[in-house]
């Protein structure tokens, strides 16, 4: 049997390398040894190296983390060590970084059932600022790992360039037979197998690259991509929506998914704290931010929260202090707060200190990880390395401890003769799969994988190690048999090969407690969720009336062809509106933050309710009553403006193509009446759901009061501008009618209809009126209009069904005193909505006696300028079409739908704002959207601060339903809308919410039977 050598060898990355022996001393300061050991009773400790090897330490139980640390770096003969870091599993199953001051024994519960991993903890945004060699090709073996386990993410073509650089560092030139070989029987990405030729070509142009250099390219792709350095932490914001957090050198990072949608820099940052499970960044006062001073974030445990806080803390000091902070003094009494700081160099001390010191001069060579295509080599053995300690070494673990600490007692893994044949790079010196087949192991027994057993025994196509699971290499240590690289976990089952707890959403506290969670956070009362309905529609109100107030004044209040007139009236009406409301938005989001427990108020239970604060601004409200009466004066004043100027009307038409302008310029004009209408809807939810008792009740009675008061001031007039607003938009609809807006008449229906002709059925679309039906066809303008065929007088009209007559389905005859039209519908649905209609204004305009004279339209009518669009006068061209919002007509053109007014009022009645979960039919993943519901449509926003929508969603047609078993959508409050082969869904955040956005969409989608003709006389068109 061989005899070891009498003196054992350390074996680092670096000797392994070609570096000198014992260069680095690591965070250690120039000229300074290692301290001498601390007394006490010692440990061996296993730490597994970025090339899969593990080394064992022999330390004093009281040594600090530091001392190990500065033992793993000399070991290593690493200069620049502080940017790494030796990371486990704590007794919690967290992942934690080990903490340089604390002593060894406070931190490592079993010392010898633990293995420490040797990672890279800061990642610098520039590759070039790492200026030894050998500590950029330990980077590039952390981002080998990476792209392995799938945390690197990518498109192909990057991951495609890295893979062949990485394939060039190890079996060098480009040679096709070997090189294909090579990935057949190494994975180094999830789904190699496609990208195999894209790899090959890349490698194919990388000859003569030095591994250094490949190793160089290798990190100069991926200091680019997003998820460079990137640990994701599961948390989820104050709706409930998952998100994780992660920390860069820049500050704080927020993604949803892998998408990074926010960023806090370390500069605009005042504070980072956590308070029990809540993890809370303070910001700078900032009056061009519409952030909030500070942002809650709400982890899985106190202990992720304090996981989290110190890695920020430790990356804010590293990059952003000139040097290591001195420790706090210890207080006299007690202690507040904790006591942790960033132990070590920053980065400005490291690259000072490498290039002051002549460490970097000595030569470093890197070789090639495998000079030939097998699978069994590691790079470059020395020839004592082959030779295996066997048992007769066994007296020498009795040797005095301080020489294993000194000389690093090592784990002689490189010695091919104990290892066993594998079918990847990550089983090779240099590979990286190993890396979780010991740490990972232990993290997978944590409490949240207690939620998710299924991936206890999941083997993807990250792990293909597990695939030789029974062969597992044994590390040996002065002959004796003590390790096991691929380890088990407790329970006997395979690790995971799924990412770290803290980087996947497998591992986070989900499903089964997602309810608990919600209502620990938030309150579950039905009172705190119409109160939250008030703030959020109240944040678009807010937007609405910004447009006419900023925007419109902008680029309409500023032109010369504007008149005065119309200035003052826009200002003196829509101005103290938006001061009032702003300030009103104001209260309402301090008293829903008080509610939701930022603050110990809500212990007492004095902010939970909202009535008094509606009350004591709708008290404020009764001065602009003034104000809220001007509405029909600016439509009026408006429009008599367009119809005087060609340029105003340009400019208005302009305006209303612009994004900011999602819906009609009229329909914004009209938003402080239908405002009042929520109001009083919610305060009547809230009236309806308090008992008599509640101490929030008659605060809302009273406000109910106020507001209804103010409602019944203006319903008389409400009817009347609804009413004329849609027929100047109809207006702009149609040409080949002189003048729409003759007095007393009044919109009832439009909709597509066939029209049956000597040509067949032709679609046609109609408009039905109270005294008058025009039919059209959609004409080949950019504008979207539609030009007017003919018109059929109401008076003396009789309608008659005649499907059997002319054998046409769902057909009925109009028959006029002058002429007769036979029309199909699309369904028996719609044929009796349109026969219903027709009849009662039938009735009305026979028992009539001819439209009543009305002031609005009476007005207009005496103005003697034509109107703009006629039947002489061809529409504007070269209008941009697929800008500014869609007319309702248009929609029903495509989608062959009706639309009556009263459903067009019952739209108005029932708009809602708030955050919804969005995800498409064959999507994956879950995507948090800002939703608005209005004029038949949804509108999307990344958020409620946006200016305009990302994208909208015209409501008519649709259905709306709950999905079904089968569609696998095990997710609560989550409603489906679909149209042909459209199919979409959404997650609200409680069932209150979920019942509103099922009302609301229902009102666009689900049409009204029976449809009455409004007329002067009613007070209320709902």
């Amino acid at each position: 049997m061989a005899e070891p050598d009498p003196e054992p060898i350390p074996s680092g990355a670096g000797q392994r390398l070609g570096a000198p022996e014992t260069l680095g001393i690591s965070t250690l300061d120039p000229g300074h040894r290692p301290p001498a050991m601390p007394p006490g009773r010692h440990v061996t400790i296993r730490v597994r190296m970025l090339d899969d090897t593990e080394e064992l330490f022999d330390v004093s139980q009281k040594a600090s983390g530091k001392v190990l640390f500065d033992l793993v770096c000399s070991h290593m003969n690493l200069i620049e060590g502080d940017y790494f870091g030796l990371e486990f599993q704590n007794h919690q199953k967290m992942i934690v970084w080990l903490d340089h001051i604390k002593a060894l024994v406070k931190q490592l519960r079993r010392p010898k059932h633990t293995i420490l991993r040797f990672a890279v903890k800061f990642f610098p945004p520039d590759h070039t600022q790492l200026l030894e060699e050998q500590t950029r090709y330990l980077f590039a073996l952390q981002i080998k790992q990476d792209i392995s386990f799938g945390r690197l993410t990518c498109n192909d073509t990057s991951a495609a360039l890295m893979v062949s650089h990485i394939v060039q560092s190890e079996i060098g030139d480009f040679e096709e037979s070997q090189c294909r070989s090579h990935l057949l029987n190494n994975n180094y990405i999830p789904e190699q197998m496609p990208l195999i030729d894209k790899i090959m070509e890349f490698h194919s142009k990388h000859n003569g690259q030095s591994p250094a250099e490949s190793d160089y390219q290798l990190l100069e792709v991926a200091r680019r991509l997003e998820m460079y350095g990137v640990r994701l932490h599961p948390a989820k914001d104050r709706e409930g929506t998952k998100l994780s957090l992660a920390v860069a050198h820049t500050g704080v990072l927020v993604f949803q998914g892998h998408t990074r949608i926010n960023a806090f820099n370390w500069s605009k940052v005042r504070k980072l704290s956590f308070k029990r499970k809540r993890f809370l960044i303070k910001l700078r006062p900032d009056l061009n931010s519409s952030y909030q001073d500070t942002l809650e974030f709400l982890m899985a445990s106190r202990d992720c929260c304090k996981v989290f806080w110190k890695i920020c803390v430790e990356y804010h000091a590293f990059f952003r202090l000139f040097e290591e902070p001195k420790p706090k003094p210890k207080p006299v009494l007690f202690t507040r707060g904790s006591s942790f700081r960033f132990s070590g160099r920053t980065q400005k001390q490291v690259i000072d200190y490498v290039r002051e010191s002549e460490f970097k001069k000595i030569p470093f060579e890197r070789k090639h990880s495998r000079v030939q295509h097998n699978s069994r080599l590691s790079p470059l053995p020395s020839p004592r390395h082959h030779q295996v300690p066997t048992e007769s070494a066994a007296p020498r673990v009795d040797s005095p401890p301080v020489r294993h600490w000194q000389e690093s007692a090592l784990v002689s893994a490189e010695d091919p003769s104990l290892r066993t044949v594998r079918v990847s790079p990550s089983h090779q010196t240099n590979g990286h799969d190993d890396r979780t087949a010991s740490v990972r192991a232990e993290e997978a027994q944590g409490p949240a994988r207690q939620n998710h057993p299924e991936h206890l025994n999941t083997v993807g196509p990250y792990s293909p190690r597990l695939s030789a699971a029974c062969a597992r290499p044994h590390a040996m240590v002065n002959g004796q048999k003590s390790l096991e690289l691929c380890s088990h976990s407790p329970d006997g089952q395979q690790p995971s090969p799924l990412t770290s707890p803290l980087l996947n959403d497998a591992c986070s506290v989900r499903t089964d407690d997602e309810d608990e969670v919600r209502r620990k956070r938030f309150p579950t009362d039905r009172a705190y969720f119409i109160a939250k309905e008030l703030l959020t529609t109240e944040r678009t109100y807010v937007k609405d009336l910004e447009v006419v107030t900023v925007s419109f004044q902008n680029a309409v209040g500023q032109d010369e062809a504007t008149p005065e007139s119309l200035k003052s009236a826009v200002f003196s009406t829509f101005e103290p509106l938006h001061r009032f409301h702003t300030g009103f938005l104001r209260e309402v989001e301090q008293r829903l933050a008080l509610w939701e427990g930022r603050s110990n108020a809500h212990i007492k239970g004095d902010y939970q309710r909202i009535g008094d604060v509606m009350l004591k601004n709708f008290q404020s409200l009764k001065p602009l009553t003034t104000s809220l009466h001007k509405q029909s004066e600016v439509l009026l004043e408006l429009e008599k403006a367009c119809r005087s100027s060609r340029r105003l009307e340009g400019l208005c038409r302009d305006f209303e193509l612009q994004k900011v302008c999602y819906i009609p310029l009229n329909v914004f004009i009209l938003r402080p009446l239908h405002r009042l209408l929520h109001y009083k809807q919610i305060l009547e939810r809230l009236c309806k759901h308090y008992q008599a008792t509640h101490v929030d009740f008659r605060d809302c009675r009273a406000a109910l009061a106020e507001v209804s008061e103010v409602v019944e001031q203006l319903q008389g007039s409400l009817v009347k501008m609804e009413n004329f607003q849609k027929l100047l938009e109809l207006k702009k609809d149609l040409i080949g009618i002189d003048n729409l807006l003759v007095p007393g008449r009044e919109f009832i229906r439009l909709g597509c209809l066939s029209k049956l002709s000597g040509k067949g059925l032709q679609q046609r679309m109609f408009f039905l009126f109270n005294d008058v039906i025009l039919y059209t066809s959609r004409g080949m303008t950019p504008t979207n209009q539609f030009k007017v065929h003919g018109q059929l007088p109401l008076h003396g009209m009789t309608i008659r069904e005649s499907e059997e007559e002319w054998g046409v389905p769902h057909a009925f005859t109009l028959v006029g005193q002058q002429q007769s039209v036979v029309v199909a519908a699309s369904s028996l649905t719609e044929m009796e909505r349109w026969m219903d209609d027709i009849r009662v204004a039938v009735e009305t305009a026979t028992t009539s006696n001819g439209p009543s004279s009305d002031i609005l339209s009476c007005s207009l009518t005496n103005n003697k300028d034509p109107s703009p669009v006629s039947g002489s006068k061809a529409p504007p061209q070269g209008l941009p079409s697929g800008q500014g919002p869609v007319p309702l007509s248009v929609i029903c053109w495509y989608r062959v739908q009706s639309l009556s007014f009263s459903e067009s009022c019952r739209s108005i009645e029932n708009q809602l704002s708030g955050n919804l979960l969005r995800k498409f039919k064959n999507s994956n993943g879950w995507q948090k959207l800002w939703v608005v519901f209005t004029n038949f449509s949804l509108f999307f926003y990344k958020s409620h601060q946006d200016d305009y929508p990302l994208a909208s969603l015209p409501l008519l047609g649709y259905s709306v339903t709950m999905p079904s078993e089968s569609e696998n959508i095990h997710k609560d409050y989550v409603f489906k809308l679909h149209f042909k082969s459209h199919v979409y869904y959404f997650r609200s955040e409680s069932e209150y919410t979920f019942e509103r956005w099922m009302e609301v969409i229902r009102s666009a989608t689900v049409p009204t039977r029976s449809v009455r003709v409004p007329n002067n006389k009613d007070s209320n068109p709902h």
